[in-house]
């Protein structure tokens, strides 16, 4: 029997685990595709930015009333690879103090694998960082020099090779679907790279965002993309190429030779468990009130460090969000997984009998279609709805009422 709606905590599940992100907004270089919050690099006072980073981490520990040990740390960014390794040090440092961190929690660090960082790597692992995160995108010149990139391919295989003996974990990151890229091109250059790969990889669709440089050569007419089938095409030779290669997919883009490898930080998101969001632009889902509770920072980094150092905090925005949009955020999340939601954790977050949401005209029509599976025990997309997974959850949010 799945559980009534009552029986769990509308908040968050302890078992999908309690995470931390820092965000680190500097970068050498901002690639044409790129739409994080990011900057150009500059110096910066590493004991400054500590003490904001830990009056933050105090001002969101405040706000969140589940308490439980930290079982993931992620720096992200922007280019974490770039700060100092002291500051990366002292900031686990102060998160052991602030919410205590597992003894075997995941601690994983952004890297590119440019020669003036990796001469880092084994600092970064003194300071406690158990999993790295190559942004390697291509073993090919050419398409490192298109996607803007400032390391070589020997740079990357380098990398990877001295990441492999440093750390417990690592994971790179591969971009397809390039402009004039065929199909023959990229498997070829996927066998190659997956090859390389210790146990986990994730690889990505090039998409065009609004507000990069891509967008406006798209828009000049001098980039010229991958039309929606063809890239579909390339999504299903990706998969199929992972599975032969022992690497199946457990989420859309990431994919992991076997469970401990898969990504616990990003498990804790695509599980809908709770997360603490400190830096410039930095985002959360803490627990306050038994409700869940969205946050969001300020994105420019001097008016972060001005606001923690008036407030104690840079939060811009908290909200606390009702059933329709937790509901909608777990389908967002979840359904990027290819074990999907338990069906009583639906029940207990979007307050909604699993029987109402499966007899939903919408959800009919999906199940229907061959694109969403729903039982007694789980909600999950099939292979060909993760396929269309964005235009799959607008569907169901549409359809569905709180």
């Amino acid at each position: 029997m799945p559980a009534s709606p009552r029986d769990l905590p509308l908040a968050a599940d302890p078992a999908a685990g309690f995470g931390l992100y820092v965000h680190w907004p500097y970068c050498a270089r901002i690639c044409p595709y790129c739409d994080f919050n990011v900057h150009k690099t500059r110096a910066v006072d590493a004991t400054a930015w500590r003490d904001a980073f830990r009056a933050e981490m105090q001002a969101m520990a405040a706000l969140h009333e589940m308490r439980g040990y930290l079982t993931s740390i992620y720096f992200g960014g922007g280019t974490p690879s770039l700060m100092p390794p002291d500051l990366v040090a002292g900031i686990i440092a102060d998160a052991g103090t602030i919410f205590g961190v597992a003894p075997d929690a995941e601690i994983s660090l952004e890297a590119n694998p440019s020669s003036s960082e990796t001469r880092s790597f084994a600092t970064f692992a003194d300071a406690g960082v158990t999993r790295l995160s190559l942004g390697i995108q291509s073993f090919d010149d050419a398409a490192l020099a298109f996607l803007g990139r400032d390391h070589s391919a020997a740079d990357a295989r380098a990398a990877l090779d001295l990441a492999a003996a440093i750390f417990p974990r690592v994971t790179f990151d591969l971009i397809y679907g390039l402009p004039g890229q065929t199909l023959q091109d990229w498997a070829h250059a996927q066998r190659d790279a997956l090859s390389r790969a210790a146990g986990h990889v994730s690889m990505y669709q090039l998409t065009i965002e609004d507000g990069t440089a891509f967008a406006a050569a798209r828009q000049r007419g001098t980039l010229l993309p991958q039309d929606d089938d063809a890239l579909a095409d390339f999504y299903d030779l990706t998969q199929s190429v992972a599975d032969e290669a022992g690497l199946p997919a457990y989420e859309v883009s990431n994919h992991a030779a076997t469970q401990t490898e898969r990504g616990r930080h990003n498990l804790t998101y695509w599980n809908y468990g709770a997360y603490a969001g400190i830096g410039p632009g930095a985002h959360g889902r803490l627990v306050a009130g038994g409700r869940r509770l969205a946050t969001e920072t300020i994105r420019a980094p001097d008016a972060w460090m001005a606001a923690v150092a008036r407030s104690g905090h840079g939060i811009a925005s908290r909200e606390v969000l009702d059933e329709a949009a937790c509901g909608t955020e777990m389908l967002l999340m979840g359904l990027r997984l290819a074990e999907g939601i338990p069906a009583g954790r639906f029940e207990a977050v979007a307050q909604m009998p699993i029987r109402s949401f499966a007899n939903a005209t919408g959800v009919r029509d999906l199940v229907d279609h061959g694109l969403l599976v729903v039982d007694a025990e789980r909600i999950h997309a099939t292979s060909d709805g993760r396929r269309v997974l964005n235009a799959l959850v607008a569907a169901l949010r549409d359809s569905l009422s709180w």
